[in-house]
């Protein structure tokens, strides 16, 4: 495939990544850069484009992966934009210090609200809870599928009522 003939499908599949962008980023400007970004990534490594492949499957990858860098990285960056007129970056570690006694406080109770909960609806949040899939809640409880997931919803919903400050 020619370098033109490459640059000709890239460019009109383009429109297509402009949705997906935006789902990445919920945010017009940074899905326009990202998008900028994933073209840039396309024509720089067009020889490793195998022709006749899904082209448009290759393009949302190398936006999927840009995006997942760019937020790995931010997170381990630990900084916060100052808004002020120098707009100076700010480590947010030095200004927060953590209380592991109000944490500690606010799981005693949430805890305690779930063990307040009816038997019938505190065993089968308690094992979704625990990483239990439905259908092996439901397998263990020797209940359907549908009575599993209902009880699980009403046990949040009534947990929702007791922590409202939460």
């Amino acid at each position: 495939m020619s370098a033109i003939e490459f640059d000709q499908i890239v460019i009109n599949n383009a429109d297509y990544l402009k949705p997906f962008a935006i789902t990445l980023t919920r945010d017009n400007e940074t899905a326009k850069d990202l998008l900028q970004e994933t073209m840039f990534r396309a024509f720089a490594n067009r020889e490793k484009y195998n022709a006749g492949t899904n082209i448009k499957a290759w393009l949302y990858t190398i936006m999927r992966n840009i995006f997942i860098n760019d937020y790995r990285r931010k997170s381990k960056q630990n900084t916060v934009l100052d808004n002020s007129i120098n707009e100076f970056l700010i480590n947010s570690n030095q200004l927060t210090v953590t209380n592991a006694a109000e944490s500690n406080l606010k799981m005693k109770e949430i805890q305690q609200a779930v063990y307040q909960l009816p038997d019938i609806f505190r065993n089968p949040f308690v094992l979704y809870f625990d990483g239990y899939k439905y259908n092996e809640i439901a397998d263990l409880l020797k209940e359907p599928l549908g009575t599993i997931k209902s009880r699980i919803h009403f046990a949040r919903k009534l947990l929702k009522e007791q922590l409202t400050r939460f």
